[in-house]
């Protein structure tokens, strides 16, 4: 079992409203591996950076990501670090994966870069653009397709993600 697409992308960018639309779209299921780990944590994303650290936070995620991969024949998000992990990198291999991607000035309109992101908590354009620097890569490294979400709606995203892996809805 593996699942159908797996999104990859920076937070706000809407793996989980392009993820649902997707799943819907193909008559299959969502998961995200985010909304895995606060219900196995029982708190927060934020909570756990905060109590824990982001290394902490890296092996959960590591662990969480692997079951869903190994667990999930739908549509499956990851979070916007996943893709750190050389392991994960490893086992999306082989995958439909879409990294959908947008620049800091879509990023400020989507996610505001408020402090509820705990890697944005200071100068979140300058931070953003940094992760981006260290991630984009990565999120080309494992993608199948890469789709731009810049000024298009979840509805343009999700036609555009299935064209790209010429897929059919359900």
């Amino acid at each position: 079992m593996s699942p159908l697409i797996v999104l990859v992308g920076p937070m706000g960018v809407g793996k989980s409203t392009v993820g649902q639309l997707l799943a819907e779209r193909l008559g299959t299921g969502y998961r995200d591996t985010d909304d895995d780990i606060v219900a196995a944590q029982g708190r927060s994303i934020a909570e756990i950076f905060v109590e824990e650290g982001e290394s902490a936070f890296r092996a959960i995620e590591k662990q969480a990501v692997r079951e869903a991969l190994a667990g999930h024949d739908g549509v499956l998000a990851l979070g916007g670090g996943a893709v750190l992990d050389p392991d994960t990198r490893a086992l999306l291999a082989g995958q439909r994966v879409v990294y959908l991607s947008m620049d800091v000035e879509e990023a400020v309109k989507r996610t505001g870069l408020n402090a509820a992101r705990p890697l944005l908590a200071i100068n979140p354009r300058k931070q953003w653009r940094e992760l981006m620097e260290a991630r984009r890569h990565l999120y080309e490294e494992v993608a199948t397709a890469v789709v731009a979400t810049d000024g298009r709606t979840p509805e343009d995203v999700t036609r555009a993600a299935l064209d790209a892996l010429e897929l059919k809805e359900a």
